[in-house]
């Protein structure tokens, strides 16, 4: 009885080396998976996101009345004899 007390002894010791030993490195890798994947999520995002400006970039290159809409909206140009005229939004009063 003793000797085979002292084995399992033995055997759980081994068994706590061995996870002491090689758990810091199973949660790394865990870790390393994790940060992996999202990065892989990222990726997409931002193929998905680089194909619709490339398809932006082909439709204002391809279509002039898109490119003055754009050029009027977001950068203010204004065509020869026009005044532009710029609405400021009231203050909400409380």
């Amino acid at each position: 009885m003793l000797a085979t007390l002292k084995k399992a002894f033995w055997i759980f010791g081994l068994a706590v080396f061995i996870l002491i030993l090689f758990l810091p490195g199973l949660t790394k890798l865990q870790g390393l998976k994790d940060k992996n994947r999202d990065l892989e999520d990222k990726i997409k995002r931002l193929n998905i996101e680089n194909a619709l400006l490339q398809q932006e970039i082909i439709k204002i290159e391809n279509n002039p009345v898109y490119k003055e809409m754009i050029a009027r909206e977001k950068m203010g140009v204004v065509r020869k004899g026009e005044i532009p005229i710029k609405i400021v939004p009231q203050k909400k009063k409380r």
